[in-house]
Order: C-alpha cells, then sequence, then structure tokens
C-alpha cells in the first residue's frame, strides 16, 4: 500500500493596502487563507492504465483559498519534478473551480514528451515511476494578484506496460452529495465524488473521511467516479432510516448526519464489509500539562465552519500538550484518545507514537484544521 498522509502548512498571511487589480475600482482585498490540496493524499501512487487513457486516471481536489473581501479566485495548477522546488513548472490546468480531471492520456503526455500544444512536458521516461509535486496558485483578477500557493502534493506516477494491471488495489469508496460544495465541487456529482480514506487492513474494506456538513445536507457513498447509471455501488440508507445501516440501491436514501447536532465537522466511517457506517460531529481541544484542564480535561476549540478551522486563545504554562477530540474516540472506538495530534511529521489523527508538542508560557492563538483525509495543521505553538 503506497499511502503516506503529509502535513499540509496552513499559512495565515496579512499584507498592507493592496489594490485587487489595475482594471477595475475594487480595493483593500488581503490575503488570508492559502489553498490546500485535500485529494489525492501525498504519496500516493497514480497507476495510468494503458487500456483505459480516455477516462480520469488523477483528480485534484483542493479547499479554497480565502481573501478578506468576497471575490472570484482563479486557480493555476503547477508540476514538477520532485525535489527540483519548481524551478521549472509546468502549468497543466487554469480554472476557477476548486478541483482538475485528468485522463491517463492528458497525464502521460505532461510527463513525458510533449503537452498538447507541443511544449515539451517534464521529460521523464515512461519506464519508471514517474516522482513529481503538485502545487495550485490562488490569484484575483484579470492581473492575476495577491498570488497565495498551497503547499507542494508529493505523488509518483506509475506508466502501464500495456498489459492488464493485477497488481492488487487497495479498495477505494467515495462521498458524494450536498458536501461536495464545499470542496468547489459539483453537489451530487458522482463524476467528481470525493476518495475518502482508506485504513482497512488490505482485506478489510474500511473508510472514513472528516467532512463538513451542514444541517440540512444529505450525502451518500459510491463505488467509483462515474456517472449515476455507470455504478456498481450506489451507498444509502434502507427507506431513508438513519440507523447506521446501508444497502447498494438506487432508490436508497440520503445519509444525513446533521439533522440533529447541525452545522460541523464529522467523523465518517463506513464498513463496507457488514454494510453499516458511524458519524458523529466533532470537538477538538487541547489537551496537557500547559493547558487549563491538565491532562484529565481538554480545553474547547471553537470551531469556524467556513474555513474549516478549529480555534482557541489560552494562557500556557512552559510544558506540552496535545490535541485530542475524545467525544469522537469515545463514540468510534470506546477510546477517548483515539482522535489525537501530536508533534508527528507528517501530522495525523490517532498516531500513537507522536510526542507531545512543547510550548512556552504565555497567551497563544492556536489553530488546528483537519482535513478531508485526517491530515493536520497547527499554528500558533
Amino acid at each position: 500500500m503506497k499511502k503516506i498522509f503529509s502535513l499540509s502548512l496552513l499559512t495565515v498571511l496579512f499584507l498592507s493596502i493592496v489594490s485587487c487589480s489595475s482594471d477595475d475600482n475594487k480595493i483593500i482585498i488581503d490575503k488570508s487563507t492559502t489553498p490546500v490540496l485535500i485529494a489525492p493524499a501525498s504519496g500516493d501512487n497514480i497507476v495510468i492504465n494503458p487500456n483505459a487513457m480516455e477516462t480520469t486516471a488523477l483528480t485534484l481536489v483542493w479547499d479554497h483559498a480565502a481573501y478578506t473581501e468576497s471575490t472570484e479566485i482563479n486557480y493555476t495548477v503547477d508540476i514538477a519534478v520532485a525535489g527540483t522546488d519548481f524551478t521549472a513548472p509546468l502549468e497543466i490546468g487554469s480554472t476557477t473551480d476548486r478541483f482538475l480531471l485528468l485522463t491517463g492520456e492528458r497525464l502521460k503526455s505532461l510527463l513525458t514528451n510533449a503537452t498538447d500544444a507541443g511544449t515539451p512536458g517534464l521529460g521523464l521516461p515512461d519506464t519508471e515511476d514517474a516522482l513529481i509535486e503538485v502545487r495550485v496558485t490562488a490569484t484575483i483578477g484579470d492581473n492575476d494578484d495577491l498570488p497565495m500557493v498551497s503547499d507542494p502534493l508529493a505523488l509518483s506516477i506509475t506508466f502501464g506496460s500495456g498489459e492488464v494491471i493485477e497488481e492488487p488495489q487497495d479498495p477505494v469508496l467515495y462521498l458524494v452529495g450536498a458536501p461536495q460544495a464545499y470542496y468547489g465541487l459539483d453537489a451530487w456529482s458522482p463524476v467528481t465524488a470525493i476518495p475518502m480514506r482508506y485504513i482497512g487492513d488490505g482485506t478489510t474494506q474500511v473508510f472514513e473521511a472528516y467532512v463538513k456538513v451542514g444541517a440540512g445536507d444529505g450525502f451518500k457513498f459510491v463505488s467509483a467516479q462515474a456517472d449515476w447509471g455507470d455504478l456498481e455501488g450506489n451507498y444509502g440508507t434502507i427507506g431513508g432510516a438513519q440507523d447506521g445501516n446501508l444497502e447498494n440501491s438506487g432508490g436508497s436514501g440520503d445519509i444525513k448526519v446533521a439533522e440533529a447536532d447541525g452545522d460541523g465537522q464529522y467523523y465518517v466511517w463506513v464498513d463496507m464489509d457488514a454494510m453499516q457506517y458511524k458519524a458523529v460531529k466533532m470537538q477538538w481541544g487541547i489537551i496537557g500539562d500547559s493547558t487549563p484542564g491538565g491532562w484529565s480535561d481538554e480545553t474547547p476549540m471553537t470551531y469556524d465552519f467556513a474555513t474549516n478551522t478549529w480555534s482557541v486563545t489560552a494562557t500556557l504554562t512552559a510544558a506540552e500538550l496535545k490535541f485530542r477530540s475524545a467525544n469522537t474516540g469515545t463514540y468510534i472506538a470506546n477510546d477517548a484518545w483515539k482522535f489525537n495530534v501530536g508533534n508527528s511529521d507528517p501530522m495525523v489523527t490517532y498516531d500513537p507514537s507522536a510526542g507531545n508538542f512543547t510550548v512556552t508560557a504565555g497567551s497563544h492563538d492556536i489553530t488546528l484544521m483537519i482535513d478531508f483525509t485526517g491530515t493536520a495543521t497547527v499554528t500558533g505553538i
């Protein structure tokens, strides 16, 4: 299984007054939050199947960039050979959406000889895995003002040999529904359904997602990124009952996990072998001997739905802390410490080997972002 979940660095920048663009009268639009690539996971291996070159081989999804005023945002996607620090980047797409789809044919041409316009691609051989990095740059206005660049996403690309690829692949499952709109995708479009994180052991089919869900939002699970009529798996509730059981049917009902508890970030766990799911609204906090509650009680953080960010301002002592969502761990695994974030690289949830964060005494403005796959970003420590 070639999956490594990497740390996405959240950067908050404050600039002095900057004009939006020279061709209009809009003013004072400052940088706020950089875009964050959320799918695929950093370190994933993407296989180009030579028998399906016209189908989508790579789906890139990123969380939106935020500016201090509402404005249309342009996104440019670049790739580069891994380890080159984007000294010779290749632009592969420009869009106002927050996703980009590449067929196997398009991806191979970009990595090897030439693009559609005859411009040289990266020039990598197709006889070995290609190691690349991807980044997204957000700008506004006709002059591409106020650029904000995501952290790079590392990927390896395997070129098929021309024979049917028989290597065992991890099971896949995708989330489709109203929450797609929060990630720059068309709501209820299975073609751009969001890949869930596989957490099985290679033989079991268990998946998870850390997803923004509004009170009225429904969603389902699907087996592939395809049109509704081409899906083999269309998983939803049985007769609309919100009891954790699933059926595979075009008539299955929507899953509505936020009807009772309202808007928030929800942890969604799916066991496709048992055809069951669990979901809980997360409550993250800081805990440790540097925090007001010590190692016994979490100091709760506040969730901002728009930015998908947890935050707390706290006076800390010079000691250690971690982040924990005890309610999630208790509900899912009967273990309050199951969902915690510590000082590891990458920072991901439920890493038992992750150490504590060491903090200095004083007031701290701390933020935590948990992306769709469970990768954590921390500031203020």
